[in-house]
């Protein structure tokens, strides 16, 4: 797989554990990774939309209102990390794929024309488009059709062929409506949906669109092609839609005030923070989480000398904040770096997987580095 990371050159069709980075790393962050943890007929509803300063916290809380009341408690889902969840026609509809399991769910509790509803549902979420940035996640309007689709490749159709245009899209919801569609019962009504099972190299699949956007990054801010590809992987499973509670957006995860802020400020000198659109775009959140590791050597922890050292640093750093891996041995920061330059890689490693203060910061490293061994060893 790194061969073909850095080999290959994929034409990308866009518009162009969650971190909270520390921006004053004398003190530690905080981290919050939790965020995987009667409806009508009547056709006058109109489409909600979100508006532009909302945060994402009043987002998610307007759209579980809106998905409790119109499917009931024990079907309430909401998009995340590794899980894309996208409402549609009055939040009755909804797609839902999952990354990590590699199976998509396409619902309607619409009782009129449910089977004409579905089969919009389904064409909407194969040809979804691969910049996320043009669809509202956190509303009910409808998914734009534009551009490659993001799913290319991940899914065939009934006959083993790609899904790349409206008319073959159409024949393949006929199809899964024909001989795949399944009903239940929920406390809101009856459901009628479809399940779709990725190919089994979706991941891959994933990867390679991103391929170019790596190696390009890679080189301008020195970051290794590895550790980028170990962070995208942990944080979003290369999932463009990902969304935490936390604040957090995209591939690599990265928080608007916090870690866009840093970038902004300390390598693209421009005043202000990202905006959501702009770090739901590809190019841009690859290029954001990696300007912000650049910060992490070369600002927040450029005294760690060893460089396994300050690699192991950086990871837990991207979870949990500088002031994260400070604070696991000490309260000064020039006290904590000086113990960290007394230890052996093995030594920190034990220190920042078993007396980091967050025990997801523990479990991120762990992960990361294991990522970072799979991907090696493909090469």
């Amino acid at each position: 797989m790194k061969n073909v990371l850095i080999s290959l050159v994929i034409t990308l069709v866009t518009a162009s554990c969650t971190p909270i980075f520390d921006g004053n790393y004398n003190r530690p962050d905080s981290c919050n990774c939790s965020a995987e943890s009667g409806n009508s007929q009547s056709n006058s509803w109109k489409p909600s939309t979100t508006k532009p300063n909302q945060s994402i916290e009043d987002q998610l809380a307007n759209l579980s209102e809106h998905v409790h009341k119109t499917w009931g408690d024990k079907e309430f889902l909401e998009a995340g990390k590794h899980r894309y969840v996208k409402y549609l026609d009055g939040y009755r509809t909804r797609a839902h794929i999952d990354f990590e399991k590699g199976k998509i769910y396409v619902s309607t509790i619409s009782q009129y024309q449910p089977k004409e509803t579905l089969k919009k549902a389904i064409i909407g979420t194969v040809l979804m488009p691969a910049d996320p940035s043009h669809v509202d996640l956190f509303s009910d309007k409808s998914i734009p059709l534009r551009g490659r689709p993001f799913l290319l490749g991940q899914i065939k159709d009934q006959e083993n062929k790609d899904i790349e245009w409206p008319w073959r899209a159409g024949e393949y919801a006929d199809y899964l409506i024909e001989n795949k569609l399944k009903t239940k019962t929920i406390k809101n009504g009856k459901a009628y949906y479809v399940e779709i099972s990725m190919v089994d190299d979706h991941l891959e699949q994933r990867e390679f669109q991103y391929a170019d956007l790596i190696k390009k990054t890679s080189k301008e801010y020195g970051i290794s092609i590895d550790l980028i590809y170990a962070i995208i992987q942990t944080e979003s499973s290369f999932n463009p839609y990902a969304v935490s509670h936390a604040g957090a957006y995209g591939l690599m995860q990265v928080i608007p005030k916090t870690a866009g802020a840093d970038v902004f400020k300390l390598v693209k000198n421009k005043s202000g923070i990202p905006t959501k659109e702009y770090l739901f775009n590809p190019a841009n959140n690859i290029d954001t989480g990696t300007a912000y590791f650049y910060i992490l050597k070369n600002i927040y922890l450029r005294d760690i000398t060893h460089a396994t050292n300050k690699h192991y640093s950086m990871i837990s750093a991207y979870n949990g904040g500088s002031g994260g891996v400070f604070s696991t041995f000490d309260t000064s920061k020039t006290k904590a770096i000086s113990e960290i330059n007394s230890l052996q890689p093995s030594q920190l490693y034990w220190a920042l997987t078993n007396k980091h203060p967050k025990a997801e910061a523990r479990r991120y490293l762990e992960k990361v580095l294991k990522y970072q061994k799979e991907f090696n060893e493909k090469a």
